[in-house]
């Protein structure tokens, strides 16, 4: 026996027919008109696709639309239960001139690194960075115990070559 191909659900006399009364019931649900609408949406656009009759059309509508809601509340509780945790608080925004004198700091810096020899600037990053004497010497293959005095060495040229970019600058 030949199955007898269901046609395409008319989903514009769909919508026409359902959409007034799902919103009405998502809009007393939610208390919002924009979510109401976006949750009423989202339902029709999961039913694309789908080969339903109108009357399980309409139950599946509210069914996915019901769960969309609950999950969003969800959702809502658990943001405000971590926010109650640990609130988020803005941070101050620099002054523009407080900016403008970090970023020209920053800049002084860069070029002083790059006017010093890779290893010296090597070493200094991984300091910076909280690396231990021995994992600098193993990545910089020196001597462990000569990494003092090279980071000393570094320190200095780096800054002769960075004093000097802030008294040209």
């Amino acid at each position: 026996m030949k199955a007898v191909p269901t046609s395409a659900p008319d989903y514009d006399a769909l919508f026409r027919d359902v959409y007034p009364s799902l919103f009405r019931y998502l809009h007393r649900l939610t208390g919002d008109h924009d979510q109401a609408e976006d949750i009423a949406q989202e339902s029709f656009v999961r039913l694309l696709g789908r080969s339903l009759p109108g009357d399980e059309a309409r139950l599946w509508l509210f069914t996915v639309a019901t769960n969309l809601f609950r999950d969003g509340a969800r959702t809502r509780k658990r943001r405000e239960r971590l926010l109650t945790a640990t609130p988020w608080k803005p941070s101050a925004l620099p002054a523009p001139d407080v900016e403008a004198e970090r970023k020209h700091a920053v800049l002084q810096v860069r070029r002083a690194l790059e006017q010093i020899p890779e290893r010296d600037r090597q070493m200094l990053l991984m300091r910076e960075e909280g690396f231990k004497y021995d994992e600098i010497a193993r990545v910089a293959g020196v001597a462990p115990g000569s990494v003092g005095t090279l980071l000393a060495r570094a320190t200095k040229r780096f800054l002769a070559v960075y004093d000097g970019e802030r008294e040209d600058g």
